[in-house]
């Protein structure tokens, strides 16, 4: 059994045992931004064995004036480039950027935690 997390000012908990189960609907679904900064795109190009020019060229996007993680659009949803649908998991999970290793506890949710409840099931009050 794993233990739940918890953030100063957040009104809920994670399990991440949770996402064993789930069907890792923060990296699926909707289409969205993964914004990574220059020492997030410097770290995966490394782990992924790519120049950071090859790297950025074959999966990040500009938006606006920041980078984002390119999504595979499969049936009706996206999935982050780095998503293993085989193993259920990410490919760069060990130098995954910031946003994905704070989720669930974004500064979004703090006012919408049955939407974050819908998509993540490791959610409870706490």
């Amino acid at each position: 059994m794993s233990d739940k997390i918890t953030q100063e000012g957040f009104s809920y908990t994670f399990d991440p045992s949770a996402c064993e189960t789930c069907q890792a609907r923060c990296c699926t679904g909707e289409s969205g931004y993964i914004h990574v900064n220059h020492q997030e795109i410097e770290a995966i190009a490394s782990f992924a064995g790519l120049d950071n020019d090859v790297f950025m060229q074959r999966f990040l996007f500009k938006n606006g004036y920041k980078y984002s993680i390119k999504e595979r659009k499969v049936a009706e949803s996206y999935e982050c480039a780095f998503y293993d649908r085989a193993s259920n998991g990410c490919m760069i999970y060990e130098v995954r950027p910031m946003q994905c290793r704070t989720f669930p506890f974004w500064d979004y949710f703090k006012t919408r935690v049955d939407e974050l409840k819908l998509e993540c099931p490791g959610v409870a009050d706490a």
